[in-house]
């Protein structure tokens, strides 16, 4: 057990009067879960698993759902990442401007490249899109605060002032030593092509439901033909389909010998 996770229980206890303030403002509970788990990356540096867990039960949902949310938000970091989070951006106004020339001064500098840390856990480095900053590119974030008209004597001054304690941002909290990069293994798979386990054994991306599952085919004839069918309010994230067209998918698969 590292001692982040030994200091979890008492740090929970800490934020949990602020979780309950942030929780009452919403009416439904599971509302609060995203700026629950900006809490807890304020003070880890990141979303551990247990702040995940954490705030699942809080707001009343699973943990799979939780990490669900946190996974798709790319300023959730599931793992450990530098006090320095360092966000070039690479959109079209950048790139015009030689953001490529600046991400290359970057990467020589830090000796790291995209979505890794350097060896001494100061720096993370990324290069993102579009950061909406492009009458002042080429820009960049540092932990999240605003850097623009980016040049080299302006990266430097900038690296100095963070080694020397004295840049103006404030370094992130960093609990546990983060690795080489900060990206999930799984992600990367389906980042390459791959597909993710939920879709293993699944022949086309049309058909989520596998050979042999009409439901969709279903759900858009009775669309078309002005069918349409009205739910009722639920707090469930995923909405059930209505009896009746399970009952017609199950009649059509047995017809067909599935």
């Amino acid at each position: 057990m590292t001692e982040r996770e030994q200091n979890f229980p008492a740090l929970l206890e800490r934020l949990r009067p602020r979780c309950e303030q942030i929780i009452a403002q919403y009416e439904r509970k599971r509302s609060a879960l995203l700026p629950l788990m900006h809490l807890f990356q304020r003070h880890e540096g990141y979303v551990s698993r247990e702040a995940m867990e954490a705030a699942a039960e809080m707001v009343g949902i699973t943990p799979a759902e939780a990490e669900g949310t946190v996974s798709f938000y790319t300023l959730f970091y599931r793992r450990p990442v530098g006090k320095y989070m360092l966000q070039v951006c690479r959109g079209l106004a950048c790139t015009i401007n030689g953001a490529e020339d600046i991400m290359a001064y970057f990467r020589e500098k830090l000796g790291i490249g995209h979505l890794q840390t350097t060896a001494d856990g100061l720096f993370s480095y990324e290069e993102v899109e579009c950061l909406a900053a492009c009458d002042r590119a080429t820009c960049m974030q540092v932990n999240l605060e605003f850097v623009y008209d980016l040049t080299p004597q302006k990266i430097d001054a900038m690296l100095d002032d963070i080694r020397a304690g004295s840049y103006a941002v404030a370094a992130m909290a960093q609990t546990e030593a983060p690795d080489r990069t900060w990206q999930i293994p799984q992600d990367k798979q389906v980042a390459g092509g791959r597909k993710s386990r939920g879709a293993a054994g699944v022949p086309s991306p049309d058909n989520a439901g596998g050979v042999g599952d009409r439901s969709g085919v279903i759900m858009l004839d009775n669309i078309i033909n002005r069918n349409v069918i009205r739910f009722t309010g639920t707090r469930e994230r995923a909405l059930l389909e209505p009896r009746d067209v399970v009952e017609r998918v199950d009649e059509e698969g047995a017809r067909a010998g599935h």
